[in-house]
């Protein structure tokens, strides 16, 4: 791809969100909704199909492939998980600490459990309906695993975009932040199980330990690069200055949790959302000045958030309507993974006597769905056992589908439900102070 694609696409890419979000604007839809459905129109199904001369006006298969700019996706989910690590604050989780703990274990294990019920119930309607296994056994566990990952993107716009503030909005970030750890457990024991059923060697080592040592190991890697982030910090005084160390210190930590490493028949890697949300925890702990410096650079970020939502919307594959089955598949997913994170956040959330409003509404803003679970599928797709089978592309198809429809609709739950617990607080209409008055 040449120079010029890439910032024609950038451009565009830009542009079109931007312009969405005013084309939305009437609906009072979310701005990461706008980014989305901008990203769907200028994706290989829509825009991405217009080619000119040598240059594509959007995202297609060959002039301007979503895969190219991968780069800006790791890029965002770092500064994104950096900024929910600044929500575990000390002072803060003496609060919300252990009831942040309990909801964010049970919803996803909930959740995993209500999915993985449901859809073996479908597999053997399917069975005994059509005569196919459309759904085997090992790819309903694995569904059901995936069910436990929320994306914290799209629920960090929102609190962002609206200035959220509350109850609700405290307990949600943290939540959202540990949902990664849970989620990865889950789904390193729920690949184990799938494999036994399946008749794929199993053990101790694949089941446990490599998940363990991923959370264990990010969250220490995470930890070094806060405490030495804090130190330097020390060493500047200006704002600009601080603001491009801490930039910098995002961009090296993404980097170093990219490495890979075996020991013997222990493989070892990194999560990037853990360890860049570990040096977000650490840095705000011990930098004094770290809240001023964190609303800094949201300025900085925000085009970079735009792209990376424009970019997932132009990824979602809408093949997947092709496929009937797949569909009626995917909409029993969808439903009983929603059921249990609702019911699974509510009754954890009276367990630990929160307020009315959290527990009738916390469940709603744990639905969205993207960065973490399309991770998890590609790990199916790279494994040596579900690699290139009808598990892993049943997997793969049902999974797009619900990404779908919760990155489309996911954001403005959120935004509903923060608005019904009064979290969000809508304000005026009207022209605002400078266009009043330009000299303002």
């Amino acid at each position: 791809m040449s120079t010029i694609q890439i910032f024609l696409t950038l451009a565009i890419s830009l542009f079109a969100g931007l312009m969405m979000t005013r084309v939305l604007k009437p609906l009072k839809l979310p701005d990461v909704t706008a980014y989305l459905i901008a990203g769907v129109l200028i994706g290989a199904y829509c825009l991405g199909r217009v080619v000119i001369g040598d240059y594509s006006f959007g995202f297609d298969g060959s002039h301007s492939p979503v895969s190219a700019f991968g780069l800006i996706s790791d890029l965002a989910l770092g500064f994104i998980a950096f900024d929910i690590g600044n929500e575990f604050r000390v002072s803060d989780l003496r609060h919300t600490g252990k009831r942040a703990t309990v909801i964010g274990i049970v919803q996803a294990v909930v959740a995993t459990l209500v999915v993985d019920a449901a859809l073996i119930g479908t597999h053997f309607a399917l069975i005994a309906a059509t005569g196919k296994d459309y759904l085997p056994l090992p790819a309903c566990i694995l569904l059901g695993a995936i069910a436990s990952a929320t994306a914290p993107a799209a629920t960090l716009m929102v609190v962002r975009q609206y200035k959220a503030k509350g109850p609700l909005t405290d307990l949600l970030l943290p939540i959202v932040a540990l949902d990664d750890a849970v989620g990865l457990v889950v789904f390193a024991v729920s690949m184990g199980v799938a494999k036994a059923i399946y008749g794929g060697s199993v053990g101790v080592i694949s089941v446990m330990v490599e998940p363990l040592l991923e959370i264990v190991l990010s969250l220490l890697l995470g930890a070094l690069l806060g405490v030495a982030l804090s130190f330097v910090e020390r060493a500047f005084h200006s704002h600009s200055n601080r603001l491009t160390l801490m930039i910098t210190f995002v961009f090296v930590t993404v980097a170093l949790a990219k490495l890979t490493f075996t020991a013997g028949p222990v493989h070892i890697h990194f999560s990037s959302l853990l360890t860049c949300m570990m040096l977000g925890t650490i840095f705000c702990n011990l930098c004094k000045t770290s809240e001023e410096m964190m609303e800094r650079t949201e300025k900085w970020t925000k085009p970079l958030f735009l792209l990376f939502f424009v970019i997932s919307g132009a990824s979602l594959d809408l093949s997947v309507f092709r496929e009937p089955v797949f569909i009626l598949i995917g909409v029993i997913y969808i439903l009983f993974r929603s059921l249990g994170k609702y019911f699974g956040s509510m009754g954890s959330a009276q367990l630990m006597r929160c307020d009315s409003h959290t527990v009738r509404y916390l469940g709603i803003t744990l639905l969205p769905q993207a960065g973490v679970a399309l991770g998890m599928v590609s790990s199916i797709g790279a494994d040596e056992v579900f690699g290139g089978t009808a598990i892993g592309n049943t997997v793969r198809f049902v999974i797009l589908f619900g990404v779908l429809i919760y990155e489309i609709f996911g954001p403005m739950m959120t935004k509903w439900a923060l608005t019904r617990a009064g979290d969000i607080v809508e304000k005026p209409h009207g022209k605002t102070a400078r266009r009043e008055n330009p000299s303002a």
